[in-house]
């Protein structure tokens, strides 16, 4: 997997890409990160990259003939094709489902705007597609490239020291429910213990007992999530379950 990041900081992004898990899997050359600065294609002295909007109005907008420059430099750098991914605000809200999508992509380009955005005329021209990260709004693309590159990366093959752990993470499986809770040492704590079945060494009520906290995890904060007309008998048994004894532990 190659990351190609169009970004006027690019130091940011092999900061954070170089930390923990993903460093590890840099590491390792499970993927390369390649962070190109348009200003660095500006012309001039002073190298501008932005300039004020027609019509008027606050703020900077970057202009077309530096993204262009740089964008060409990227595409002949390497030649697998690649898709341009603008983050924006306006774009499709990114879930794991397009992460496991982006995943299986030899190469992306991520651009990151700055100030007022990107001329529209570049974005209509050069990119493929708009992600967000959800319904507000960042100083720029970086965090969400950051992102990107985390939730990919991990999923490469060698990524995780145990390549099940990602299969259950949080939005992973057929339904997409949310991970169980998970408890460590120690089993006894003034805070709480362990909860029994945990410790019982039966893995089929170990595995029944996680299912069935993910079902409920999801009903009580992601209920959009669950659709419960699409669980088998064995699920809705145990979310049932589950919620009777939600109710039991209200009123004892």
């Amino acid at each position: 997997m190659r990351f190609d990041v169009i970004t006027l900081f690019p130091e940011f992004l092999a900061q954070s890409a170089g930390l923990g898990v993903v460093g590890r899997a840099q590491e390792k050359a499970l993927f390369s990160l390649h962070g190109w600065n348009p200003r660095d294609y500006a012309e001039g002295n002073y190298r501008r990259v932005d300039d004020r909007p027609f019509g008027g109005g606050p703020g900077m907008v970057m202009l077309i003939e530096p993204l262009q420059a740089c964008l060409s430099a990227v595409r002949a750098a390497d030649p697998t094709p690649a898709p341009v991914i603008y983050l924006s605000p306006q774009g499709r809200p990114l879930t794991q489902a397009k992460v496991r999508e982006l995943a299986a992509l030899p190469r992306m380009i991520l651009l990151c705007g700055r100030y007022e955005g990107i001329d529209e005329r570049f974005l209509a021209s050069a990119v493929d597609e708009e992600i967000s990260l959800g319904d507000y709004v960042l100083s720029g693309g970086e965090l969400g490239a950051a992102v990107i590159i985390d939730a990919v990366a991990r999923l490469q093959e060698g990524a995780l020291n145990d390549a099940e752990s990602a299969a259950q993470d949080s939005f992973e499986g057929e339904l997409g429910l949310l991970d169980c809770p998970h408890f460590s040492q120690p089993a006894q704590h003034p805070l709480g213990d362990v909860p029994d079945v945990l410790r019982s060494g039966n893995h089929a009520a170990i595995a029944a007992w996680r299912r069935q906290q993910s079902l409920l995890r999801t009903w009580q904060r992601r209920p959009e999530l669950l659709d419960e007309s699409t669980l088998n008998k064995a699920d809705r048994k145990l979310l049932a379950q589950g919620r009777d004894g939600l109710e039991s532990d209200k009123n004892p």
